[in-house]
């Protein structure tokens, strides 16, 4: 095979390895929105499934035309209800597919807000770091917190890191 020739099949490798992952997040999709809207109709609450697909991972949402008011009492305070019902649509694709699913599920724009909101203390915690040179240490957050929050240090080009143990684990801002 001649270099060309092998930079043609590795790139139809890479298209297709691609087109199944973003088929198999689709049908995860799929999954979570079929028990989703038997959760809601259980509920008896309106809402709208969306259904997307980011990066590696599935990002299912429950929005409202309306009143997102109703929708709320699905998050719960400081979004341990989500939490909860993202955890449990996770196992309800997990028992359809027999695959560990890394489903992201958003309600009433929640984490929407919550990942902008992160995204500012993380950019705000690099600034103080490069103006003091000190390290910088958050309070504890979730999982999916601390990951935006490591997202919006590395853009602003400095390391982080997560200390500590469940549930009290925190994200270390550090000089570069």
């Amino acid at each position: 095979m001649t270099e060309g020739t092998t930079s043609a099949v590795e790139a139809e490798v890479a298209a297709s390895a691609d087109d199944s992952l973003i088929s198999r997040l689709e049908q995860e999709g799929d999954i979570a929105a079929d028990y989703l809207e038997g959760l809601l109709d259980i509920a008896d609450l309106d809402g709208d499934i969306d259904m997307d697909v980011e990066g590696d991972r599935a990002l299912v949402s429950i929005v409202s035309d309306g009143n997102d008011r109703a929708l709320q009492r699905l998050v719960g305070q400081d979004g341990e209800v989500l939490e909860a019902l993202q955890e449990l649509t996770r196992l309800a694709v997990h028992r359809e597919t027999g695959e560990r699913s890394r489903l992201m599920l958003d309600i009433a724009g929640f984490r929407a807000r919550k990942r902008s909101e992160l995204a500012t203390l993380g950019a705000q915690a690099a600034d103080q770091v490069k103006s003091t040179g000190e390290q910088v240490k958050l309070r504890p957050m979730t999982p999916f917190e601390r990951k935006v929050v490591h997202d919006a240090v590395a853009a602003a080009g400095l390391r982080s890191e997560s200390e500590g143990e469940e549930p009290q684990r925190f994200v270390v801002v550090l000089p570069a």
